[in-house]
């Protein structure tokens, strides 16, 4: 979702706020490319050399090392697709979307490299605290928001019901700082159907409510195509903002295919 804090947007264009709610982009005339596809997920391998250790007990929730190896997926996977995030917000933003993403898990990465922390709650918090200080604009902010909401219920909790409950907290944190709602073409788009998704399949155990979270952010995302944006600065485009997947609800969707991936 691509949207700014206060006074602008949520994530998808990496730009300041812009007055009202989550951001898709900046003012870019939009490109007279094509629609994207939503991207295919988390294909990409978790980067070579990564320290991460292989995850352990996901089966009854998120443990330590499963939270850094979701983190190093989620790296890999917005390395991968940089390029097509950053057309995505050139067309209805400013074209820094998978750029900014990218230098900010790349510093996640090596900040989790030399933090020595033994729950998932440590490991997602420092994880958040990284991107709000290392992402400028919108995504910053936004994601950082989600990670330490999550990170700071999993503190004394890491159960499949706890981490609905953490990602339910993020989404909530989301909402207030980029006042978006569904159907505003923002990441809010993704993350909404992802965080009811993964709630009602808790019972099915971790692997079955990361698969269907996944699941459901790709199919919000890609149902970003059609709607005219709402808030942030891909409203300032009108009716031209139809047509084109708002790139923060495309982030989104890597995100939690990465989560799917590892489980």
């Amino acid at each position: 979702m691509d949207a700014t804090p206060t006074s602008g947007g949520v994530p998808g264009g990496d730009a300041t706020p812009a007055s009202g709610g989550l951001t898709s982009g900046t003012d870019a005339a939009p490109p007279s490319g094509t629609d994207t596809a939503p991207p295919s997920g988390s294909d990409a391998a978790p980067p070579s050399g990564s320290d991460v250790a292989p995850p352990s007990g996901g089966a009854a929730g998120v443990d330590a090392a499963l939270a850094r190896a979701w983190v190093a997926a989620v790296a890999a996977s917005v390395t991968a697709h940089a390029a097509e995030l950053t057309d995505l917000d050139a067309a209805i933003g400013d074209g820094d979307h998978g750029v900014n993403l990218r230098r900010g898990f790349d510093a996640v990465v090596a900040a989790l490299a030399t933090l020595e922390a033994d729950t998932a709650g440590a490991v997602l918090t420092k994880t958040g605290t990284t991107l709000v200080s290392k992402v400028g604009g919108a995504s910053g902010p936004l994601y950082g928001s989600l990670f330490r909401a999550l990170g700071k219920t999993l503190s004394d909790d890491s159960s499949v019901t706890t981490f609905g409950a953490g990602l339910r907290a993020g989404l909530d944190a989301i909402v207030r700082l980029g006042k978006a709602e569904p159907g505003d073409k923002t990441m809010v788009d993704a993350l909404t159907p992802a965080v009811a998704a993964f709630e009602a399949a808790t019972s099915s155990g971790l692997v079955a409510a990361a698969t269907a979270a996944a699941t459901a952010a790709a199919d919000g995302a890609a149902a970003t195509t059609p709607l005219q944006a709402r808030k942030g600065r891909a409203s300032y485009l009108g009716e031209r903002s139809v047509g084109h997947q708002d790139p923060g609800a495309t982030s989104t969707a890597l995100i939690f295919a990465a989560l799917a991936d590892v489980t």
